[in-house]
């Protein structure tokens, strides 16, 4: 019997007459890598009692003019792979022990990026554009052998291997092979047309209740003051005689709707960040009016004298700064968590290449040359009985929002450079999934600033790209609410590089012939989004719907104008370059279509079929959102703290090591290509076997100049639960100083900010809600306060307020997360510093005051205990010591550089140690410090005090290095061996000794796991 897994009754496999099957194997299992992970992986997933796995490639064809021979010339590496045409390997005597057999295939309607590959090879090999009722699918099949696979390991399997929200599959088991079950001859099924009819609402006479009812059954995501907002707009006479006189009813349509909810939702109008507040600290209350005036934007507003080298922030896609004279770089980082918690591989792939084209949209349109991710999952290692029903179990988003971003970079040809992962118990519900790009673009187009597009009345909007389908419909709106058990499958979407890739490589040259005025990519909301801010330039437009190509029919003109689909940009084009742009794109392989006009008229006037289905004010659709009003009262939390106690140094420092926060992630970061384009001077791992730890990414965008780019990141959650002022000035400073690690010049830098917040709306689900929200206030003092003592312009960001699930009566919130990314000068690359010890009898010295704080550390993870002491930035200290350390490494005095962080100063240590394959002698006695005499080992171990380092320095360079140090935090801890052991002494007494190969097994923990 065939189990159609996931799918409904109504969606049937079709069997058609004229079908080629292909099925491709390894002619040797130990030549398939793939084979092998999976079934690790599903050893430790799901059971041991599966034995063995073959994994085979099928592709499939219903062209009655494809043959064999066109399939295996197209698909078969013949060295290494043997095949069927229409014939099972499941029935040869291969693997005569197989006893399950699951074969999965994309659902109609999504993306399938190996298939439109597929498609277009077989194309070259026949000679022939195949037509579009000529299909081309594939799918992955899995002979399994676990001969006592109870039931419930069974579902375990399938879950593991594949995801119903995105794929369908079949399963039959050996007995049912052997009924004649086979899989079928095409994957499909049927797509009901969706009623071309337009809904309208007849809002002006809804009360309250119904205008909610409204917002939750269609997924709008509006409180109830926005719906009375849009009841007062549809009352107006004015607003009705407009209608009237174009052809349109009082009541608004679903087109209108849905074009105001994902233009006024939370993902997209930053509503929180936005809000009045009402903030209150003991017996003080004040008037906030926008966190993001007065905090964000405001805090460049204050640093912009004498930081010349900005040219575009908070205003387009990312933002721009100079490299240099004649070039521009751009950096933007974005959010993925929804999307990613319901399908990781599609939400992770959609995010990276969807901030691609954020860089691909920027000014007049720039060239990605990095990519970044900052990764946060429940810890994979947990027991499946304890993940609440209806989430996945860490492993599994693990895995599939790492393969999403391995091949959303790897296929773009867009190296992966810098990053992190992190583990907390918290992120259970939602992971949190950052994706970062940056690009350079010439500082000069067509003898004017790159950062300045122009779109004018009478220019063509053309849509670029991938087409339209269901698939990423409410992206927006879904983004702006907490998970649940009804969240809408429609918005997981799967993303196609190489597709985009071509895209990206037409728009360049298309940039550079003047083809185009403006440019902006279809992200959230598609259509709706990118054309309505469009039309804010030239003051309005015209969108014909019925031009749009679409992956398939039976998609309502709401449907059309909101879906997300992806590889899809938005131009706009004046009508005398028009068949110049069409030609290119023709030639290009790239399919551009003429979607609208954009007019100087005020409104957003949308049609289908010739007749009109919507038009609204462009001043309502953009300035009509009612701020929120809200309150935060802010309560210093009490927590119960205990002191270290009795811990054993090397026990615990090899316990740190091991932790999945601070252990090696070589085997994920290893299949990151951050090598093509060769760029990347500093790399992921340094030190003589590339195995030690680098502070961040250093990047040589020209080749013809040694000015480089540093890429680093601060992200600390876990001393929110203290004070998020402190953890906000402890991310920015953990960013800073690792610039500063690197060779990074102190007075070149810019950041972009990441919030990923629980909801903090006081509701009924969310009680707490006013605390929520001043854990955010108080976050966003403590980045204005380091950014602005540091000089650091914040140029761009993304706040994403709704990081909750409900599930199964149970609420399970991220803990309050920001992420700082810095991007920043290194004047000379060959100035570059890495982490790891470099030669024996170098001195070792710690930069910076250790003030024994552990709470919020990684020790107390580790012990489970509640310790004192939330660390804290002195930025105006730390600053000098900055500059003094640049200065000496521009001067050659420095030979290695770690930043101290998660772990302290033994990790910190261990970690160079590991880099360099060497040894250390250090001596605990002369910590800078106020306390330090009377502080436990483990205190000054392990405390995370911000703005230290380690650093090294050779013999000969010790009087210069030390005479520039006088009262600025400066002590000799030791110096570098050649023995390979790490050596703590305190007291004249040894307090521990690990040598390299106990660090190197503890440090590679992680990976072991997870080979």
């Amino acid at each position: 019997m065939i189990i159609c897994c996931g799918l409904a009754n109504k969606r049937e496999f079709v069997t058609m007459n004229t079908l080629m099957r292909i099925e491709i194997r390894y002619k040797a299992q130990d030549l398939d890598g793939r084979s092998k992970k999976l079934l690790h992986h599903l050893k430790r997933r799901v059971t041991e009692d599966i034995q063995d796995l073959r994994l085979l490639d099928v592709y499939l064809s219903n062209d009655e003019k494809i043959t064999p021979s066109n399939m295996e010339e197209t698909f078969v590496d013949k060295v290494a792979q043997e095949y069927l045409v229409n014939e099972p390997f499941a029935k040869t005597d291969d693997f005569p022990g197989w006893t399950h057999l699951i074969e999965v295939a994309y659902r109609a309607g999504v993306t399938d990026p190996v298939a439109i590959t597929a498609r277009e090879a077989l194309e070259t090999v026949v000679g022939r554009k195949l037509t579009e009722e000529r299909k081309i699918q594939t799918a992955v099949q899995y002979l399994i052998e676990a001969e006592n696979l109870s039931a419930r390991n069974y579902e375990q399997l399938q879950k593991a291997l594949f995801n119903p929200l995105v794929q369908q599959a079949v399963c039959i088991t050996r007995e049912e092979w052997n009924a004649g079950s086979r899989p079928p001859t095409l994957y499909s099924y049927r797509v009901l047309p969706s009623p071309l009819k337009i809904d309208t609402f007849p809002v002006a006479s809804m009360n309250d209740d119904e205008l909610l009812e409204l917002s939750r059954a269609r997924l709008l995501a509006l409180t109830l003051e926005e719906m009375r907002e849009i009841r007062r707009y549809y009352s107006r006479a004015e607003t009705i005689a407009e209608r009237t006189a174009s052809g349109l009813t009082e009541d608004p349509t679903d087109v209108e709707i849905e074009m105001l909810a994902q233009t006024w939702s939370e993902h997209c109008k930053h509503k929180i960040l936005n809000a009045k507040i009402t903030y209150r600290e003991g017996e003080k209350t004040e008037e906030i009016d926008s966190l993001f005036n007065t905090c964000i934007k405001g805090t460049t507003e204050k640093i912009t004298r004498g930081k010349t080298y900005l040219r575009s922030v908070f205003h387009d896609n990312s933002g721009v700064i100079e490299f240099d004279e004649k070039h521009l770089i751009c950096f933007k980082v974005e959010t993925h968590n929804s999307p990613s918690a319901l399908d990781p591989y599609g939400g992770s792939i959609t995010g990276i290449v969807g901030v691609n084209r954020d860089i691909m949209g920027t000014g007049k349109g720039a060239k990605p040359i990095f990519n970044t991710n900052v990764l946060c999952f429940a810890d994979p290692g947990t027991k499946t009985e304890e993940i609440p029903e209806g989430l996945l179990h860490p492993q599994d988003v693990l895995a599939g929002v790492h393969h999403g971003i391995v091949d959303g970079g790897n296929q773009s040809g867009i190296p992966t450079v810098a990053g992190a992962f992190l583990f907390d118990d918290s992120y259970v519900g939602k992971p949190l999934v950052f994706c970062g790009t940056g690009g350079i673009l010439p500082a000069e187009i067509h003898g004017e600033g790159s950062w300045i597009k122009h779109i004018d009345a009478g220019d063509l909007a053309v849509m670029l790209g991938g087409r339209i389908g269901k698939d990423g419909i409410h992206g927006a709106t879904f983004s702006s609410l907490a998970l649940n058990d009804e969240s809408p499958v429609s918005a997981v979407q799967i993303g196609d590089p190489i597709t985009q890739k071509k895209m990206q490589d037409f728009l360049l040259e298309a940039r550079d012939l003047g083809l185009y005025k403006g440019i902006t990519d279809n992200g959230a909301g598609g259509l709706s989004s990118s054309l309505g801010e469009m039309a804010e330039y030239s003051g309005g437009i015209k969108i014909d719907l019925h031009r749009c190509p679409l992956k398939y029919q039976g998609l309502a003109p709401w449907e059309i104008l909101v879906s997300e689909s992806q590889e899809r940009m938005s131009l706009a084009v004046s009508t005398d370059q028009l068949d110049k742009l069409l030609s290119l794109a023709a030639k290009r392989g790239v399919e551009a279509t003429v979607v609208g006009t954009f007019t100087d008229s005020g409104f957003v006037e949308i049609f289908h079929q010739e007749g009109p289905v919507g038009k609204i004010s462009m001043e309502f659709l953009h300035d009509g959102l009612p701020p929120m009003r809200l309150t935060a009262e802010w309560i210093q939390p009490l927590r119960k703290e205990s002191i270290p106690g009795d811990i054993d140094p090397q026990a615990t420092l090899l316990a740190l090591l091991a932790d999945p926060n601070i252990a090696s992630k070589e085997s994920l970061i290893r299949q990151y290509d951050h090598e093509v384009r060769a760029q990347s001077i500093m790399k992921p791992f340094v030190g003589a076997e590339s195995t030690g730890p680098s502070d961040g990414a250093v990047l040589k965008p020209l080749a013809e100049s040694c000015r480089g780019i540093t890429i680093t990141h601060g992200v600390c959650p876990r001393y929110g639960d203290l004070d998020t002022y402190h953890m906000a000035m402890c991310a920015v400073d953990e960013a800073y100083r690792a610039h500063i690690a690197c060779g990074g010049d102190p007075d070149l830098t810019s950041a972009l900010d990441n919030f990923c917040w629980p909801d903090p709306v006081t509701s009924e689900s969310t009680l707490d809600g006013s605390y929520k929200l001043a854990q955010l206030v108080r976050a966003n003092r403590g980045l204005q306060d380091a950014c602005i003592t540091y000089r650091i312009p914040l140029i761009s960001g993304k706040d994403s307020m709704k990081n909750d699930a409900n599930i199964g009566g149970r609420k399970i919130s991220v803990r309050p997360t920001l992420l700082i990314s810095l991007m920043g000068i290194i004047r000379d690359i060959r100035k570059t510093v890495t982490s790891d010890f470099k030669t024996p009898g170098e001195l070792i010295y710690i930069l910076g005051a250790t003030r024994g704080e552990l709470g919020g550390s990684s020790l107390e993870r580790l012990t489970g205990k509640s310790f004192k002491g939330c660390p804290r930035v002195f930025p105006g200290e730390a600053m000098k010591r900055y500059r003094v350390l640049s200065e000496l490494m521009q001067e050659g005095l420095v030979s290695a550089c770690h930043d101290i962080s998660d772990g302290g100063l033994g990790v910190a240590l261990g970690e160079m140690v590991i880099g360099g394959g060497l040894g250390a002698e250090i001596s605990l006695d002369d910590i800078p410090g106020k306390e330090t005499d009377t502080m436990e080992t483990s205190q000054i171990l392990f405390c995370e005090s911000p703005s230290r380092f380690v650093v090294t320095v050779p013999e000969k360079h010790r009087k210069a290095f030390v005479s520039r140090f006088l009262r600025s935090g400066l002590s000799l801890l030791g110096r570098v061996t050649g023995d390979q052991k790490l050596l703590f002494s305190r007291g004249g007494k040894e307090v521990c000794r690990v040598g390299l190969s106990d660090l190197n097994h503890a440090w590679n923990s992680f990976n072991r796991r997870n080979q």
